[in-house]
């Protein structure tokens, strides 16, 4: 399973901080577990799964000014933290 996120930012219409997943390489049973497990917005599409998660901005993880300088380390570490949640999710 490999996880990429593919947009961030603040939403037009509800004003959330929201972060948007792209989850590939995943067999057809996660996936299933996985639509039935996570409680955040989840769709699929040409068999990849798309998790949108909404934060308060306390805990947003792309609002200091650091991660606007060093937006790669931030996105990379918030890929592990999403797959290490997802895989939690996984087991059995």
């Amino acid at each position: 399973m490999k996880v990429k996120i593919i947009d961030y930012g603040v939403s037009d219409d509800s004003k959330k901080y929201y972060v948007t997943y792209k989850i590939t390489d995943i067999d057809d049973e996660s996936m299933n577990k996985l639509k039935n497990r996570v409680k955040e917005e989840l769709y699929s599409k040409s068999g990849d799964l798309y998790l949108t998660a909404y934060f308060n901005e306390e805990y947003y993880p792309f609002q200091s000014e650091e991660s606007k300088y060093r937006s790669e380390d931030f996105i990379a570490r918030e890929e592990i933290e999403m797959w290490a949640y997802l895989m939690s999710l996984l087991e059995d």
